[in-house]
């Protein structure tokens, strides 16, 4: 009977209002019904996106918005740089590397955030380059990427070449502002920062960008985002859409609206400190430094077998979800969510059981030191 608490950095909780209005029951993708909903969502949806261009709906997963922005953007035989710093910079790699491009990889040591002069330097080595792609925030290492410099590197490069950012366990959780950060198109999942189930990804686009994919001739058909931006014109979708996932994303937007993006985004800032100090005071190593640690997802390090024994106790005996490190991370780091429908709260709950956890385990007394060092950083940040 006692409630869980999911604390992966995807999938995230699902407010119960939210829940609720995926339930209220089917309405027709080409009613006059639905192209209410889809106005609604795109009159709210701008403001998290820091977008003032509309946003695209694919109904399919995070992955398939990356590459909906590659195969869009980029031509074949054209050259672009992917900047890698973790498996989702891996997954751009991939991606790339099964259509026709000339790809270059700008490789980040994993847990670190972008050097901007060697990035700069790297860049303007490199000849013709039409599109650079990067994560905003690399969930597999919770490091949140200096996207605004980066972005302006981009444009002194080339004004013509496009910066792509993956803003999937970032959007809605970290403020974004596609001019000011000198991003031409911005990609997202809805497990994430969104509080939705997965199933949705979105991809808004500024004018240069709409430009190029118009003028692309890359074969593609389901992900091809014209038809996707047309269809807005008339409040609708090329395709059919996943109705109830569009009937939570409304609710979810009305959250938002009435909470206030600055408000959110502090509430992220909040539990990123609180988590932060709580570890550290638990004598657990924070794989990134502050200056790129992320708002929505914090790693730590340790050896494996307490690692895998703290992450089954929190599991077992408090229903505590939280996530190990993928590819050569795994079994090296463990991951705490804080984003979307997760408060202050919920970082006391898990850095008390860590508390309990690594006094039984050390044998050493660590009760009340997380959750003090939490609470001074979450009174410090008001």
């Amino acid at each position: 009977m006692e409630p869980k608490l999911l604390l992966t950095p995807g999938p995230t909780p699902i407010p119960p209002e939210v829940s609720q209005a995926m339930s209220q029951g089917m309405i027709g993708h080409r009613s006059s019904d639905f192209t209410e909903l889809m106005q609604h969502v795109q009159s709210n949806i701008g403001e998290v996106f820091g977008s003032k261009y509309p946003v695209a709906v694919l109904t399919s997963s995070g992955t398939s918005a990356l590459e909906t922005a590659m195969i869009n953007l980029v031509g074949k035989d054209e050259s672009i740089i992917i900047i890698a710093s973790g498996a989702f910079g891996d997954r751009f790699k991939s991606i790339a590397k099964a259509h026709p491009f000339h790809v270059h990889v700008y490789e980040v040591p994993w847990g670190e955030g972008v050097d901007i002069q060697e990035f700069e330097a790297f860049l303007n080595s490199k000849s013709d380059i039409k599109a650079v792609f990067s994560q905003a925030c690399e969930t597999s290492t919770a490091v949140l990427h200096p996207i605004g410099k980066i972005g302006r590197i981009v444009k002194n490069y080339d004004p013509s070449t496009l910066f792509i950012v993956d803003g999937v366990s970032a959007v809605g959780g970290t403020p974004f502002n596609l001019e000011a950060q000198s991003i031409d198109c911005l990609v997202t999942g809805s497990q994430k920062a969104l509080m939705l189930p997965p199933g949705i990804a979105f991809v808004t686009m500024n004018e240069a960008a709409r430009v190029r994919a118009s003028q692309n001739r890359l074969p593609r058909f389901y992900l091809d985002i014209n038809q996707y931006f047309s269809a807005l014109e008339k409040h609708s979708t090329p395709f059919t859409p996943a109705v109830s996932l569009m009937q939570g994303l409304d609710k979810v937007l009305s959250i938002y609206k009435e909470e206030g993006m600055d408000k959110i985004f502090a509430r992220h800032m909040k539990m990123k400190d609180m988590i932060r100090a709580g570890l550290t005071a638990l004598d657990l190593e924070l794989l990134v430094e502050e200056a790129y640690a992320s708002p929505t997802v914090t790693a730590f390090k340790g050896e494996e077998a307490e690692l895998s024994h703290i992450k089954d106790t929190l599991q077992k005996e408090y229903g505590i979800s939280i996530a190990g490190g993928q590819k050569q991370l795994k079994g090296k780091i463990l991951r705490i969510g804080h984003m979307g429908y997760m408060f202050p709260k919920d970082m006391l709950t898990v850095l008390a059981a860590l508390e309990s956890i690594l006094t039984r385990y050390r044998n050493k007394n660590y009760y009340g030191t997380a959750l003090t060092a939490a609470q001074e950083a979450y009174h410090e940040s008001i």
